[in-house]
């Protein structure tokens, strides 16, 4: 398998353990070295009280993209765990789906920096900025 297959598959056996992504309803679009996509789509599990999104489910959506482009690059037999993030939330959307891209910025054996970039996708097609993230994480080791 190529670094990128090895990667997808990685994520995707951490992913698919999630009770909370699935709840949610995120998908997994794309996983290889240093990047993943996720999406989320619009529904009444992801709003808050004026029909917008969450500030918390951009927040987990950002943290989930970030967070496994960070384990695409950790050891081998680790897993990875946030230690910080810092979001900033660019508007509110309602409808249509969110899609997040975290990247790794850097990896050391221990700490890893990543970011991720949310916008918004309304149902026209029209794409907007929604959250930007900066996101330090720890290699721990795996548990499962």
């Amino acid at each position: 398998m190529s670094p990128d297959e090895i990667a997808h598959a990685r994520v995707k056996e951490s992913f698919d353990r999630q009770g909370m992504l699935r709840h949610l309803g995120v998908e997994l679009l794309q996983a290889k070295v240093g990047l993943v996509e996720l999406r989320l789509p619009y529904s009444d599990k992801v709003t808050q009280q004026q029909g917008g999104y969450h500030g918390g489910a951009m927040g987990s959506l950002a943290d989930v993209a970030a967070g496994y482009a960070g384990l695409t690059v950790a050891p081998a037999g680790s897993e990875v765990s946030t230690v910080e993030y810092k979001i900033n939330f660019l508007a509110a959307f309602q409808g249509g789906h969110l899609h997040a891209i975290g990247k790794v910025v850097r990896a050391g054996k221990r700490i890893i920096v990543t970011t991720a970039e949310v916008t918004h996708q309304a149902p026209d097609g029209q794409v907007r900025d929604c959250a930007l993230m900066q996101q330090t994480l720890a290699t721990v080791t795996k548990t499962y």
